[in-house]
């Protein structure tokens, strides 16, 4: 079994193919992880505020935030991590890390508990998408990188689109043990599949530590705009089941089901676009409709308004994913993607684990409505970063040299072996 995996350039111009064996092994470990994430992500909150011991919004914020701060924690070390025990290693027990600790919730519902199977469940998933992701960019030639990643939204997105509402809906008529059970088996299952993957990247290029890629602007502004949308992605998932009316039940599930299918639909989109005409045109669109969407849901009263609003902001959302992580990748060499992978994940859970965790006690202070609509209001700080990526990558100085469409492209010094 291959150890490493090297990045083959394409031959005499032609497009190498994207799904291969070893992608398809990857898309089973993707699909036991995010069917165990989305199943439970907007269950929990209300389980642990169901357990007759006090609990409120504040509570169910922070078994997300818990959740999401674990994940930033795991995901920080998880190159460093990687590098010496192996990719494929550190993937395997994350999936273990990922199922095996829910279990514990059937049995229990007090607070220590669901909040330690929270933060287990954080390493867990730091562990699968840290790994996964930089042995996902290895699978992908780089001519498709856009479009490959795009295709891998949509596999991480099935379940986010099946699991997210279904959890809800089964929790609701079958009960929580049925969930916390699927949400299991699905990362368990999916363990023996990481066997057929490489177990560690190859050492093309020179390495990008956390430390310096969150002081290279290339890579910190992408993940800045990112973490914005995530940060309101955290909210949506977590308290949209609890400001909709109760009486309200169908549309809740509509809208949580719009979402992720909007998103995957848009990060499709995003992904064909970009490795044709650039991609960082696209992260002010992503952002405004990330607003935009965030900005309706305020009417909590209204349903189409609140499925509507999910809708724009699933898509903004997806935009957004697909941009800012196509834009990193393209900006380090082989050997700094666990870093890249690191760093996006990172903004992805810190901005959802950050929104959930203050939104609780914002919404406390205000109300529902009002919490959402300082929360897109909030959001457009990111339109400066967005901005300047945008017109710096135009000029040429993004920190590697810009192709004619804005597009960076790799420079001799950042891809020296060292």
């Amino acid at each position: 079994m291959t150890d490493t995996f090297a990045t083959i350039p394409s031959e005499h111009g032609r497009r190498r193919p994207l799904v291969t064996r070893a992608l398809l092994l990857r898309f089973i470990s993707i699909l036991g992880a995010s069917t165990s994430f989305y199943l439970l992500l907007s269950v929990v909150p209300g389980y642990a505020t169901s357990g007759g011991e006090g609990g409120s919004g504040g509570q169910a914020g922070l078994t997300t935030g818990i959740l999401m701060l674990a994940t930033v924690i795991g995901e920080i070390a998880t190159p460093a991590l990687a590098n010496r025990c192996g990719y494929r290693v550190v993937l395997g027990v994350g999936l273990g890390l990922l199922g095996a600790p829910t279990l514990a919730l059937i049995f229990s519902q007090d607070v220590w508990c669901v909040l330690l199977v929270c933060l287990l469940r954080g390493l867990g998933f730091a562990f699968t998408v840290v790994a996964g992701g930089a042995l996902t960019a290895l699978l992908i030639p780089a001519e498709r990188r856009g479009e490959g990643l795009a295709l891998v939204g949509i596999v991480g997105g099935v379940p986010a689109l099946v699991a997210l509402p279904l959890g809800v809906w089964l929790a609701q008529y079958a009960g929580h043990g049925v969930v916390f059970a699927v949400g299991a088996v699905a990362p368990l299952a999916a363990i023996p599949s990481v066997l057929g993957l490489p177990a560690r990247l190859s050492e093309s290029g020179r390495p990008v530590r956390m430390a310096e890629g969150l002081r290279r602007p290339e890579l910190f502004r992408p993940a800045a705009v990112f973490a914005a949308t995530a940060m309101a992605a955290g909210i949506v998932v977590t308290f949209l089941p609890l400001a909709v009316p109760s009486s309200a039940t169908t549309p809740i599930a509509v809208a949580l089901f719009v979402q992720p299918a909007a998103s995957t639909m848009a990060r499709w989109l995003a992904g064909r676009y970009s490795d044709r005409h650039g991609t960082t045109a696209l992260l002010v669109p992503g952002l405004l409709l990330s607003v935009l969407g965030t900005l309706l849901m305020a009417l909590t009263g209204s349903a189409v308004a609140v499925i509507t609003g999910a809708g724009l902001f699933g898509a903004g959302f997806g935009i957004t994913q697909n941009a800012t992580l196509t834009l990193m990748y393209a900006r380090v060499p082989v050997a700094g993607y666990g870093t890249v992978s690191a760093l996006w994940n990172g903004a992805y859970d810190a901005g959802m684990g950050a929104g959930a965790a203050a939104f609780g006690w914002l919404a406390a202070g205000t109300d529902y409505p009002w919490a959402f609509a300082l929360t897109a209001v909030g959001m457009l700080c990111a339109l400066k970063p967005a901005l300047t990526d945008r017109c710096t990558a135009l000029r040429g100085q993004a920190g590697y040299p810009s192709s004619g469409d804005g597009r960076p492209t790799l420079s001799a010094q950042h891809s020296e072996t060292p």
